[in-house]
């Protein structure tokens, strides 16, 4: 079903779809460098065979295992399907989970020479265990997470300043995904971006430390409303005014071009600095099959509409679609440039 929202809804009425699709269709080889923390999201499948006379809980009998990008990683995977040409850089460890990320990148045929292995370090891996009876759905039933227990060693850190460095000298834009494992800091990111010549392009999903890249030249943030919650210490809700007062201030205080606050079944908010904020409906159906790694989707779009030439609403709805699409789709997923295309033509036709 689709949820009727509104003033929102009448937002989505006026998007110009064919410049939309002409800006998508200028995707292909734009040169985006993704500096990141990257995850491994392992899925363990199997079927419910009985309740364990050991203890009250279900037994699994296996069936499959599989591993997919997720955090920065998986934004990488959307930006390369998406038709970009990523440079991913970043740190795994010296352990099976990393090598099992650089390989499948490697299989994409995506420059995998930016990803420093760094010995003695662990790749975080998020474990979803999946049950479900014979013939049915399986549910998720079960996470466990591993982590690293610091930063990336001095060594790596340094390797990767170099890498990036190197990478930004051609790059059309930079997306910078912060899950708080230590690979992207705005230190790092003030760096780079002073010592390059002209203004580039670049993203920010920080997932805890938002406001630490205040001044550091990022363009844009792509904050969920938790997130910018917690930030503010409030509840949004249905509260626009709060909304409105959490973004302006967020958007002021980090000096960005544009906010982009994603907000679940209640779409998405733009803030840019003299413009009235822009509401953007949700695209397809408000009842998602899976928000796992919708954000990562939201930012490769998003950044790589920027990277094309759009505007900040072109990019926003751009990201809004893929994101809809994303979310009808089970686990860590991805959203082609094809599927996107589709969708806006879909629009234009009303078929």
């Amino acid at each position: 079903m689709k949820k009727h929202l509104g003033p929102v809804q009448a937002a989505s009425a006026a998007v110009d779809f064919p410049s939309l699709i002409g800006l998508v269709e200028h995707f292909v080889n734009r040169k985006i460098v993704v500096l990141g923390d990257f995850v491994a999201d392992e899925y363990q499948a199997g079927e419910i065979s009985r309740v364990s006379r050991e203890a009250p809980v279900l037994i699994l009998r296996h069936r499959e295992t599989q591993l997919f990008p997720g955090g920065g990683a998986n934004a990488v995977n959307n930006l390369a399907d998406l038709g970009a040409r990523v440079l991913p850089v970043s740190v795994v460890g010296d352990d099976a989970a990393g090598q099992a990320l650089i390989e499948y990148f490697h299989s994409k045929r995506v420059n995998v020479s930016g990803i420093v292995r760094a010995r003695g370090w662990t790749t975080p891996v998020k474990t979803r265990f999946l049950a479900g009876w014979a013939h049915t759905v399986r549910q998720q039933v079960l996470r466990v997470d591993r982590e690293p227990n610091g930063l990336p060693p001095e060594s790596a850190r340094k390797k990767l300043q170099l890498k990036l460095g190197k990478f930004l000298r051609s790059a059309d834009a930079l997306a910078v995904c912060d899950y708080g494992f230590g690979v992207a800091s705005p230190a790092l990111i003030r760096a780079v971006l002073a010592s390059r010549k002209g203004k580039l392009v670049s993203t920010l999903d920080a997932r805890c430390n938002l406001t630490a890249y205040a001044g550091t030249g990022i363009t844009s943030a792509t904050p969920n409303e938790p997130e910018l919650e917690n930030l503010h210490h409030t509840a949004i809700g249905q509260n626009w005014k709060e909304l409105e007062r959490c973004g302006r201030t967020t958007l002021s205080e980090m000096k960005l071009s544009a906010l982009l606050v994603t907000r679940g079944r209640d779409g998405m908010a733009l803030f840019e600095a003299g413009m009235p904020t822009a509401q953007i409906a949700i695209y397809g159906s408000d009842q998602a099959v899976d928000v796992t790694g919708a954000g990562d989707t939201v930012l490769a779009a998003y950044t790589l509409a920027l990277a094309s030439g759009a505007s900040f609403p072109e990019a926003a709805h751009i990201a809004s679609i893929a994101g809809g699409l994303v979310v009808m789709k089970r686990g860590t997923a991805t959203v082609r440039r094809g599927e996107l295309l589709d969708a806006m033509r879909r629009e234009v036709t009303g078929s």
